[in-house]
């Protein structure tokens, strides 16, 4: 019987309690979780060491960026066709412009997508994705030593943006869309987010159906971060996004948001990509994307108050004001 430990978060310290990845959070209790079976709650000491030690141990830096505090990622999308920006950034002026405004408002790390994968989204040629983001990605990195990291399902792709300048690699596929890709990542070095998806984008959101939706992402996540290891990339340079709105329902998507904590079990920092989504204008109203933003930032303040490290969001300086809020009222570091 497999045993899934989830911490119950906490801002400050309490008798018994432990950091939380080493970062500003804490916890003294965990929920034990297994498949078909209670939930038992047990102090965190009661944890298996090895658990244990993936919960509490400092995550290594990724792209250069301590995971000691919350990270903002800017996504730039250099598509005609994604589901809130599409066509806003297709022109590498104002594609290279818009990333420079997003580092000016705080974002750490800058996100660039040649190829939509909104629901509904057909499959663009990896040399038209290239043509997209690989120009774009160089005329960033001449102007700006900003964190770049490229969006892709594709090892020519990713090779052509490694070569441009991208410092890591983010695949919405986990390496199961084009498995060249983990030996392209694990033969530069650079850090890789792993994030789980159900099903292609183009039919992704046809009923999507799990056993039990929180564990099922897990132990795929699970799965995939020993296939990159078996490749040659350290646990240490992996990050896990649990892919809200990638195969899943507004239930799904509520079930992974309110358990976000059960992946740091897996001992890597974690990525929230809600931005936006669907589910937050259902829930908060908001038809059009752009009209999200304080629904998406909400979404990213939960998300770090469960110690999600990266934050993965189209509105780079709404969301560093709210981090830094948060920060200085409950006097945490924001950077």
């Amino acid at each position: 019987m497999t045993l899934y430990y989830r911490p119950l978060v906490l801002s400050d310290p309490t008798q018994d309690a432990v950091p939380l990845a080493g970062g500003p959070h804490w916890f003294r209790e965990v929920a034990v979780l297994q498949r078909g079976g209670p939930t038992q709650i047990v102090p965190a000491l009661d944890v298996p060491p090895a658990t244990l030690a993936r919960l509490t141990a400092p995550r290594a830096a990724v792209a250069g960026l301590t995971m000691d505090c919350a990270r903002v990622m800017g996504i730039l999308n250099v598509t005609p066709d994604s589901f809130s920006d599409g066509g806003d950034h297709a022109d590498p002026d104002a594609a290279v412009a818009r990333a420079l405004a997003m580092q000016q408002d705080g974002a750490e790390i800058i996100d660039i997508g040649g190829e939509s994968t909104r629901p509904g989204a057909v499959t663009v040629p990896e040399t038209q994705e290239i043509d997209r983001t690989a120009p774009v990605i160089a005329a960033i990195r001449a102007q700006s030593d900003v964190a770049i990291s490229v969006d892709t399902r594709k090892s020519a792709v990713a090779q052509a943006a490694i070569a441009a300048g991208a410092s890591m690699v983010n695949d919405v596929a986990a390496f199961s869309y084009d498995p060249a890709l983990a030996d392209v990542t694990a033969a530069s070095g650079l850090p890789v987010c792993l994030m789980h998806a159900q099903g292609d984008p183009a039919t992704m959101q046809n009923n999507p159906v799990y056993d039990d939706v929180l564990l099922d992402v897990y132990d795929f996540l699970n799965a995939r971060i020993a296939q990159a290891e078996a490749a040659g990339i350290a646990r240490e340079a992996i990050v896990v996004d649990p892919g809200i709105g990638f195969g899943k329902t507004q239930d799904h998507n509520l079930i992974l948001l309110r358990n976000l904590s059960l992946f740091h079990a897996l001992g890597c920092p974690i990525l929230l990509g809600a931005s936006r989504k669907r589910f937050i204008g259902t829930i908060g109203g908001g038809q059009d994307a752009k009209d999200r933003v304080a629904g998406s930032v909400a979404v990213a303040l939960y998300a770090v108050s469960q110690g999600v490290q990266i934050l993965r969001v189209h509105d780079t300086f709404a969301t560093k004001q709210a981090l830094a809020l948060a920060a200085a009222i409950s006097g945490t570091n924001s950077r």
